[in-house]
């Protein structure tokens, strides 16, 4: 293809927006129904988040469909009926607004600055998804507490479904990297399990850690286990959980920095950073 003709054919290319708000009349179609008083769920067919803030606040249920197959409208309508019970997890965060692109949960420490006079955290965090029940986490415990670059960690916790019917979770590990020589993300999840819990009852959900999970390319591009402190968080999103910490200890006859690193890292998604 000759340049002329490309540029002619990219000026019709209409595959961005300049907004991540409901296209067209849809809001405001929105708006309408909620002020009838009648029960509303908005469904959503779509190919990319979008920045609904006003129904994130006024609109009791929500359901991300993304671009349904050809089962498409039964599925729907099962969840909305209550014949099955949703257990999906977002797989990309939601912004407030389009000024927050880019949103991701694994940015570096100083990548997001935000807007004067407005909420920085995401609308709906990487891998949020709610149900018909409810789900808490507890009882974190990392064995051992210290491990050499080499070896392995084995991080459990407990699942209990709180509510009053049964329900799949999607337990997630979360790992934050607390003094490196490089500038590591905030968190990385390292880890999933999807469980199936009838009411009131609780599973432990058991992750197990090696020198690939810990691993980075330092500055001359090794991959390489750097001993220190690490964070590690357990929950239902990239948002919110049980924590708790373990340490790579440094290999014999190796130099080691004796600075005082006592609450210098915090947990992975508690670091008052967007997500």
């Amino acid at each position: 293809m000759n340049p002329s003709a490309a540029k002619a054919g990219a000026a019709t290319i209409q595959g961005d927006r300049d907004s991540l708000d409901l296209p067209g009349a849809q809001e405001a179609l929105l708006q309408a129904v909620a002020a009838t008083g009648v029960p509303v769920v908005l469904v959503l067919i779509n190919g990319r988040p979008l920045s609904i803030q006003w129904a994130a606040e006024h609109i009791p249920a929500i359901v991300e469909c993304w671009y349904v197959g050809e089962a498409g409208g039964t599925a729907v309508a099962e969840a909305l009926f209550g014949a099955v019970n949703p257990g999906g997890k977002l797989p990309i965060t939601f912004p407030r607004s389009v000024g927050q692109i880019p949103a991701f949960y694994n940015h570096k420490p100083s990548a997001r600055r935000g807007y004067l006079f407005h909420d920085n955290s995401p609308l709906f965090p990487f891998g949020h998804g709610l149900s018909y029940t409810t789900f808490a986490y507890s009882d974190l415990a990392i064995t051992p507490p210290a491990i050499p670059p080499t070896g392995e960690v084995t991080i459990s916790v407990t699942v209990t479904n709180t509510g009053q019917r049964a329900g799949d979770e999607v337990a997630q590990l979360y790992l934050r990297d607390c003094l490196s020589s490089v500038t590591r993300p905030v968190q990385e999840l390292k880890g999933f399990q999807r469980l199936t819990l009838p009411p009131g009852e609780s599973r432990r959900v058991t992750f197990t850690l090696t020198s690939t999970d810990l691993a980075l390319l330092d500055e001359t591009m090794n991959l390489v286990v750097e001993p220190g402190e690490f964070a590690v968080v357990v929950g239902g999103s990239s948002v919110g959980g049980v924590d708790g910490r373990f340490t790579v200890t440094a290999p014999e006859n190796s130099y080691t920095d004796d600075t005082d690193l006592t609450g210098f890292c915090e947990s992975p998604n508690r670091a008052g950073l967007p997500h």
